[in-house]
Protein backbone atom coordinates (compact mmCIF):
# COMPACT_ATOMS: atom_id res chain seq x y z
CA UNK A 1 0.00 0.00 0.00
CA UNK A 2 2.72 2.54 0.83
CA UNK A 3 4.38 1.42 -2.41
CA UNK A 4 1.33 2.65 -4.29
CA UNK A 5 0.93 6.14 -2.50
CA UNK A 6 4.44 6.46 -3.41
CA UNK A 7 4.36 6.06 -6.59
CA UNK A 8 0.78 7.65 -7.34
CA UNK A 9 2.81 11.00 -5.04
CA UNK A 10 5.87 10.30 -7.83
CA UNK A 11 3.56 10.97 -10.90
CA UNK A 12 3.62 14.72 -11.16
CA UNK A 13 1.54 17.42 -13.54
CA UNK A 14 4.18 17.23 -16.03
CA UNK A 15 4.41 13.39 -16.12
CA UNK A 16 0.51 13.89 -16.85
CA UNK A 17 0.90 16.63 -18.95
CA UNK A 18 3.55 14.03 -20.75
CA UNK A 19 1.42 11.08 -21.19
CA UNK A 20 -1.14 13.45 -22.50
CA UNK A 21 0.62 14.47 -25.47
CA UNK A 22 1.97 11.27 -26.09
CA UNK A 23 -1.10 9.60 -25.72
CA UNK A 24 -2.55 12.47 -28.73
CA UNK A 25 0.14 11.82 -30.69
CA UNK A 26 -0.48 8.52 -31.22
CA UNK A 27 -4.57 8.64 -31.48
CA UNK A 28 -3.37 11.35 -34.41
CA UNK A 29 -1.80 8.67 -36.15
CA UNK A 30 -4.21 6.49 -35.61
CA UNK A 31 -6.36 9.31 -36.95
CA UNK A 32 -3.75 9.66 -40.16
CA UNK A 33 -4.59 5.95 -41.01
CA UNK A 34 -8.18 6.27 -41.12
CA UNK A 35 -7.56 9.23 -43.53
CA UNK A 36 -5.85 7.45 -45.60
CA UNK A 37 -8.67 4.63 -45.44
CA UNK A 38 -10.71 7.79 -46.57
CA UNK A 39 -14.12 6.85 -47.64
CA UNK A 40 -13.52 3.49 -48.61
CA UNK A 41 -15.11 1.61 -45.82
CA UNK A 42 -18.19 3.69 -45.84
CA UNK A 43 -18.18 3.07 -49.92
CA UNK A 44 -17.81 -0.62 -49.46
CA UNK A 45 -20.54 -0.65 -46.79
CA UNK A 46 -22.83 1.06 -49.02
CA UNK A 47 -22.12 -1.36 -51.74
CA UNK A 48 -23.07 -4.10 -49.88
CA UNK A 49 -26.33 -2.83 -48.67
CA UNK A 50 -26.87 -1.92 -52.26
CA UNK A 51 -26.65 -5.04 -53.72
CA UNK A 52 -28.56 -7.07 -50.97
CA UNK A 53 -31.09 -4.73 -51.73
CA UNK A 54 -30.85 -5.83 -55.61
CA UNK A 55 -30.40 -9.25 -54.78
CA UNK A 56 -34.11 -8.80 -53.17
CA UNK A 57 -35.28 -6.97 -56.07
CA UNK A 58 -33.95 -9.87 -58.17
CA UNK A 59 -35.87 -12.29 -56.27
CA UNK A 60 -39.00 -10.44 -56.49
CA UNK A 61 -38.64 -10.31 -60.36
CA UNK A 62 -38.10 -14.16 -60.47
CA UNK A 63 -41.20 -14.21 -58.06
CA UNK A 64 -43.18 -12.04 -59.82
CA UNK A 65 -42.24 -13.58 -62.96
CA UNK A 66 -43.00 -17.24 -62.05
CA UNK A 67 -46.61 -16.08 -61.21
CA UNK A 68 -47.12 -14.40 -64.32
CA UNK A 69 -45.70 -17.39 -66.66
CA UNK A 70 -47.94 -19.90 -64.15
CA UNK A 71 -51.16 -17.27 -64.96
CA UNK A 72 -50.60 -17.45 -68.50
CA UNK A 73 -50.30 -21.27 -68.82
CA UNK A 74 -53.36 -21.35 -66.84
CA UNK A 75 -55.17 -18.90 -68.70
CA UNK A 76 -53.66 -21.40 -72.21
CA UNK A 77 -55.72 -24.39 -70.22
CA UNK A 78 -58.87 -22.50 -69.64
CA UNK A 79 -59.01 -21.96 -73.52
CA UNK A 80 -58.33 -25.38 -74.36
CA UNK A 81 -60.74 -26.37 -72.32
CA UNK A 82 -63.67 -23.73 -73.75
CA UNK A 83 -62.38 -25.32 -76.93
CA UNK A 84 -63.16 -28.68 -76.07
CA UNK A 85 -66.12 -27.57 -74.63
CA UNK A 86 -67.40 -26.03 -77.69
CA UNK A 87 -66.37 -29.16 -80.07
CA UNK A 88 -68.58 -31.20 -77.50
CA UNK A 89 -71.69 -28.66 -77.85
CA UNK A 90 -71.15 -28.41 -81.78
CA UNK A 91 -71.30 -31.98 -81.47
CA UNK A 92 -74.37 -32.30 -79.56
CA UNK A 93 -76.15 -29.66 -81.74
CA UNK A 94 -76.00 -32.68 -84.37
CA UNK A 95 -78.43 -35.13 -82.23
CA UNK A 96 -80.42 -32.18 -80.61
CA UNK A 97 -84.66 -33.34 -80.27
CA UNK A 98 -85.88 -29.82 -80.64
CA UNK A 99 -84.55 -25.79 -81.41
CA UNK A 100 -84.95 -25.24 -77.79
CA UNK A 101 -81.86 -27.28 -76.97
CA UNK A 102 -79.85 -26.05 -79.89
CA UNK A 103 -80.61 -22.82 -78.47
CA UNK A 104 -79.24 -23.51 -75.03
CA UNK A 105 -76.34 -25.28 -76.90
CA UNK A 106 -75.53 -21.81 -79.30
CA UNK A 107 -75.63 -20.22 -75.98
CA UNK A 108 -73.15 -22.14 -74.38
CA UNK A 109 -71.20 -21.75 -77.41
CA UNK A 110 -71.28 -18.19 -77.33
CA UNK A 111 -70.29 -18.01 -73.80
CA UNK A 112 -67.16 -20.80 -74.12
CA UNK A 113 -65.94 -18.18 -76.85
CA UNK A 114 -66.31 -15.28 -75.17
CA UNK A 115 -64.43 -16.84 -72.32
CA UNK A 116 -61.58 -17.99 -75.10
CA UNK A 117 -61.88 -14.09 -75.70
CA UNK A 118 -61.10 -13.17 -72.61
CA UNK A 119 -58.86 -15.63 -71.84
CA UNK A 120 -56.72 -14.25 -74.61
CA UNK A 121 -57.20 -10.58 -73.67
CA UNK A 122 -55.85 -11.88 -70.62
CA UNK A 123 -52.79 -13.72 -71.86
CA UNK A 124 -51.96 -10.62 -73.88
CA UNK A 125 -52.20 -8.21 -70.79
CA UNK A 126 -50.08 -10.69 -68.81
CA UNK A 127 -47.07 -11.22 -71.90
CA UNK A 128 -46.83 -7.49 -71.74
CA UNK A 129 -46.47 -7.03 -68.05
CA UNK A 130 -44.10 -10.02 -68.21
CA UNK A 131 -42.38 -8.27 -71.38
CA UNK A 132 -41.80 -5.37 -68.58
CA UNK A 133 -40.29 -7.17 -65.50
CA UNK A 134 -38.62 -9.43 -67.80
CA UNK A 135 -36.59 -5.75 -69.10
CA UNK A 136 -36.32 -4.25 -65.45
CA UNK A 137 -35.16 -7.72 -64.47
CA UNK A 138 -32.59 -7.83 -67.12
CA UNK A 139 -31.04 -4.06 -66.55
CA UNK A 140 -31.33 -4.82 -62.84
CA UNK A 141 -29.29 -8.24 -63.20
CA UNK A 142 -26.68 -5.69 -65.21
CA UNK A 143 -26.24 -2.91 -62.30
CA UNK A 144 -26.21 -6.05 -60.00
CA UNK A 145 -22.98 -7.03 -61.97
CA UNK A 146 -21.80 -3.68 -62.29
CA UNK A 147 -22.41 -2.96 -58.35
CA UNK A 148 -20.91 -6.57 -57.48
CA UNK A 149 -17.56 -5.58 -59.67
CA UNK A 150 -17.77 -2.18 -58.09
CA UNK A 151 -17.36 -4.15 -54.66
CA UNK A 152 -14.41 -6.21 -55.66
CA UNK A 153 -12.56 -3.18 -56.81
CA UNK A 154 -13.58 -0.71 -53.33
CA UNK A 155 -12.49 -3.98 -51.26
CA UNK A 156 -9.62 -4.80 -52.75
CA UNK A 157 -8.66 -1.44 -52.57
CA UNK A 158 -9.46 -1.13 -48.88
CA UNK A 159 -7.83 -4.57 -47.91
CA UNK A 160 -4.57 -3.19 -49.54
CA UNK A 161 -4.47 -0.26 -47.56
CA UNK A 162 -5.50 -1.71 -44.28
CA UNK A 163 -2.73 -4.89 -44.90
CA UNK A 164 -0.55 -1.88 -45.13
CA UNK A 165 -1.50 0.03 -42.66
CA UNK A 166 -2.91 -2.55 -40.10
CA UNK A 167 0.22 -3.85 -37.84
CA UNK A 168 1.32 -0.63 -37.47
CA UNK A 169 -2.39 0.25 -36.29
CA UNK A 170 -2.23 -2.38 -34.12
CA UNK A 171 0.95 -1.28 -32.78
CA UNK A 172 -0.35 2.21 -32.31
CA UNK A 173 -3.47 1.24 -30.55
CA UNK A 174 -1.59 -0.83 -28.07
CA UNK A 175 0.74 1.54 -27.54
CA UNK A 176 -2.52 3.73 -26.75
CA UNK A 177 -3.82 1.87 -23.97
CA UNK A 178 -0.45 1.33 -22.66
CA UNK A 179 -0.68 4.87 -22.00
CA UNK A 180 -4.01 5.34 -20.98
CA UNK A 181 -2.92 3.16 -17.88
CA UNK A 182 -1.13 5.55 -16.31
CA UNK A 183 -3.61 8.52 -16.71
CA UNK A 184 -6.25 8.81 -14.28
CA UNK A 185 -9.22 8.19 -15.02
CA UNK A 186 -10.86 12.09 -14.76
CA UNK A 187 -7.93 13.17 -16.98
CA UNK A 188 -8.74 10.42 -19.57
CA UNK A 189 -12.79 10.74 -19.51
CA UNK A 190 -11.73 14.83 -19.85
CA UNK A 191 -9.41 14.14 -22.87
CA UNK A 192 -11.61 12.32 -24.58
CA UNK A 193 -14.56 14.33 -24.85
CA UNK A 194 -12.43 17.38 -25.07
CA UNK A 195 -11.12 15.06 -28.64
CA UNK A 196 -14.89 13.90 -29.43
CA UNK A 197 -15.34 17.77 -30.13
CA UNK A 198 -12.53 18.80 -31.22
CA UNK A 199 -12.81 19.37 -35.08
CA UNK A 200 -9.58 18.25 -35.91
CA UNK A 201 -9.58 15.43 -32.92
CA UNK A 202 -6.97 17.76 -31.20
CA UNK A 203 -7.29 18.02 -27.49
CA UNK A 204 -3.69 18.35 -26.39
CA UNK A 205 -1.68 21.09 -28.35
CA UNK A 206 1.38 22.98 -27.95
CA UNK A 207 1.76 26.44 -27.83
CA UNK A 208 2.79 28.11 -31.07
CA UNK A 209 3.76 31.96 -31.85
CA UNK A 210 2.00 32.54 -28.23
CA UNK A 211 -1.19 31.15 -29.36
CA UNK A 212 -3.03 28.06 -28.66
CA UNK A 213 -1.83 25.57 -31.42
CA UNK A 214 -5.65 24.41 -31.94
CA UNK A 215 -7.53 27.60 -32.38
CA UNK A 216 -4.58 29.79 -32.77
CA UNK A 217 -6.08 32.45 -30.56
CA UNK A 218 -3.44 34.35 -28.70
CA UNK A 219 -2.44 33.12 -25.04
CA UNK A 220 -1.10 35.92 -22.51
CA UNK A 221 2.28 35.74 -21.24
CA UNK A 222 1.41 34.90 -17.96
CA UNK A 223 -0.49 32.19 -18.81
CA UNK A 224 2.25 31.16 -21.54
CA UNK A 225 4.88 31.14 -17.99
CA UNK A 226 2.50 29.01 -16.40
CA UNK A 227 1.97 26.49 -19.09
CA UNK A 228 5.95 26.12 -19.13
CA UNK A 229 5.93 25.78 -15.62
CA UNK A 230 4.26 22.44 -15.95
CA UNK A 231 2.85 22.85 -12.23
CA UNK A 232 -0.88 22.24 -13.31
CA UNK A 233 -3.14 21.40 -16.26
CA UNK A 234 -4.26 24.05 -18.45
CA UNK A 235 -6.53 24.40 -20.78
CA UNK A 236 -7.41 27.21 -23.68
CA UNK A 237 -10.04 29.67 -22.74
CA UNK A 238 -11.18 29.68 -26.21
CA UNK A 239 -11.43 25.99 -27.16
CA UNK A 240 -11.33 23.89 -24.12
CA UNK A 241 -8.05 21.98 -25.60
CA UNK A 242 -4.71 21.05 -23.30
CA UNK A 243 -2.09 22.90 -23.17
CA UNK A 244 1.26 21.99 -23.21
CA UNK A 245 4.99 23.90 -24.07
CA UNK A 246 6.82 23.24 -27.35
CA UNK A 247 9.82 21.88 -25.20
CA UNK A 248 7.70 19.50 -23.71
CA UNK A 249 5.85 18.39 -27.36
CA UNK A 250 9.81 17.92 -28.06
CA UNK A 251 9.21 20.78 -30.90
CA UNK A 252 13.04 22.70 -31.72
CA UNK A 253 13.40 25.82 -32.72
CA UNK A 254 13.69 24.86 -36.24
CA UNK A 255 11.13 23.31 -36.51
CA UNK A 256 8.54 26.14 -35.38
CA UNK A 257 10.38 27.95 -38.19
CA UNK A 258 9.20 25.94 -41.24
CA UNK A 259 6.03 25.81 -39.68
Amino acid sequence: MATELKTEKEITVEDKLKALYDLQKAVSKIDEIKILRGELPLEVQDLEDEIIGMNTRMENFDSEVADITETIASKKIEIEESRMKIARYKEQQDNVRNNREYDNLSKEIEFQSLEIELCEKRIREYTAALEVKQADQKITAEHLAERKLDLQQKKGELNEIVSETKQEEEKLREHAKEIESFIEPRLLTAFKRIRKNARNGLAVVYVQRDACGGCFNKIPAQRQLDIRLRKKIIVCEYCGRILVDQELAGITVAQVSED
